[in-house]
């Protein structure tokens, strides 16, 4: 009998979970929001990226883990 009720509040939880997962708004008017709200930040982010400078020399990711006088040498 506590297998049973074991298994059945398990199954109760389980299908809570998944019902909460397929509820959906209903009407277009999130869509409208969405696509707008996605414009504006495409925009901004177009804006933030033209405001970056070129930087003058290229990155060196490990030229901190490396020494500098080693690119240097002839072999």
């Amino acid at each position: 009998m506590r297998t049973f009720t074991i298994a059945a509040v398990m199954l109760a939880l389980l299908t809570t979970a998944a019902n909460a997962q397929a509820r959906r708004p209903a009407g277009d008017d999130g869509k409208k929001k969405v696509d707008q709200k996605i414009q504006v930040d495409e925009g901004a982010y177009k804006a933030a990226l033209e405001r970056i400078p070129e930087p003058k020399e290229k990155y060196d990711p490990w030229g901190v883990a490396r020494p500098a006088d080693a690119a240097k040498k002839p072999k």
